[in-house]
């Protein structure tokens, strides 16, 4: 079983937590509740907070799927330097944006959600895990140069597989098969032709005394 990463899951509690922050602080304010300066203030938290869990870590091991647009949040990240890419700074950022939001009952739940946050950065922390960006590396196309190592040996166009895997001697000269085929059919031409002169020398010849026979049969029948 591999080691679990628990800044993903820190990450992904303190963006929602901003959210939900975020979201009870506008309904404070449009609806005026009491003490709706801790709702504007949680409003300002809840989108620090969001645009600084926005962008993803890059993963020790395996691929990081990255948020949609974060590659310019990722940018603006980068310029605080260790700032925002140690955890133990990030946990004591979010524990110390937590505590003012708690005083209204609109936001008590994002500072619930930022607390668990921050306790799970801490952890992090403690394990040796950091902010690392996700970079998007450069697919260089290569040359049609470089991808042709040697011309063909054999240039098209060429003949069919089952004749280049025979050996050339093969190709050009008959082996005994193709002598024995020819024997046999020589066989059965000539006994075909000595069948059929059978046939001719064994039919019936017409004799000059046959016409005869008819004649002297004819002149009994006038008698």
């Amino acid at each position: 079983m591999g080691q679990i990463e628990w800044a993903m899951w820190a990450n992904e509690q303190a963006l929602a937590a901003g959210l939900i922050m975020l979201t009870g602080g506008i309904v404070a304010v449009a609806g005026q509740f009491k003490g709706w300066y801790f709702a504007a203030y949680a409003i300002a938290a809840g989108v620090l907070v969001c645009l600084l869990e926005y962008p993803r870590s890059k993963r020790k091991k395996g691929s990081t799927m990255e948020r949609c647009g974060q590659k310019y949040l990722t940018a603006v990240v980068k310029v605080f330097g260790p700032l925002t890419r140690n955890y133990y700074i990030r946990a004591i950022l979010h524990a110390a944006l937590a505590v003012p939001a708690g005083f209204l009952l609109s936001t008590i739940l994002g500072t619930v959600c930022l607390g668990i946050a921050s306790g799970i950065y801490l952890l992090a922390a403690v394990r040796g895990e950091e902010w690392r960006p996700i970079e998007q590396k450069t697919q260089e196309r290569p040359h049609v140069g470089d991808t042709i190592k040697q011309p063909p040996s054999n240039p098209p166009p060429r003949p069919p597989a089952d004749a280049r895997k025979k050996q050339p001697a093969e190709v050009t000269r008959p082996g005994p098969v193709g002598r024995g085929q020819g024997l046999r059919r020589r066989t059965i031409m000539v006994w075909w032709m000595a069948t059929e002169l059978s046939d001719v020398v064994s039919r019936p010849v017409l004799t000059s005394t046959q016409p005869l026979h008819r004649h002297s049969a004819k002149a009994s029948l006038r008698g």
